[in-house]
């Protein structure tokens, strides 16, 4: 009786191995929000990472976070390091490409809780007055991070912190384009 559990075991490992290996390499996750503010104000809060805090949604996890900003203030080469707590870990952000009012191209490289790179990426397309914000995220997996993925439902959980962050930038980027009182 022993053997034949032993055996069940074994099988269901294997099987969900197999079925980790099968699992992409590339991670893409992309999530979309309509902000009414023109496309250069949206912008100016996301190629400027000094206003990251203001809508990002790791922003207040770790209240002791340390952060530092090395680089130009804004734009590409603009650098942002944090060393937080376990939620959000330690690594750099860097702006690799940015185009006014078009997009913030942004190399993410982790330190912990383990090591990975991957892209974060920001495009911004006008509509009237109206700006439609972009925001993928991706990069290569590793069997443990597939793994993880499938696990904890990756997708889904950084997804739905994609998408707080955006509705924080919509309020942000709408307050800033609201006309001023009298």
């Amino acid at each position: 009786m022993l053997k034949k559990i032993l055996a069940v075991i074994v099988v269901l490992i294997a099987a969900f191995a197999g079925y980790v290996a099968m699992q992409p390499d590339e991670l893409l996750i992309q999530r979309q929000a309509t902000i009414a503010a023109p496309a250069d104000q949206v912008f100016a809060q996301v190629n400027d990472l000094h206003k990251w805090d203001a809508w990002s949604p790791w922003a207040k996890i770790d209240p002791n976070v340390k952060v530092g900003f090395e680089g130009p203030a804004a734009g590409k080469d603009a650098a942002f390091t944090w060393s937080g707590n376990d939620e959000i870990g330690e690594g750099r952000m860097t702006i690799v490409d940015s185009r006014p009012a078009e997009l913030v191209d942004i190399s993410v490289a982790m330190t912990k809780p383990f090591e990975n790179t991957s892209s974060s990426k920001f495009e911004f397309k006008p509509e009237g007055n109206q700006t439609v914000v972009t925001w993928s995220m991706g990069g290569k997996q590793n069997f443990l991070m597939k793994a993880m993925c499938i696990v904890f439902n990756g997708k889904k959980m950084l997804g739905g912190e994609m998408e707080k962050g955006l509705a924080n930038l919509k309020t942000v980027a709408e307050q800033g384009a609201a006309p001023a009182t009298q």
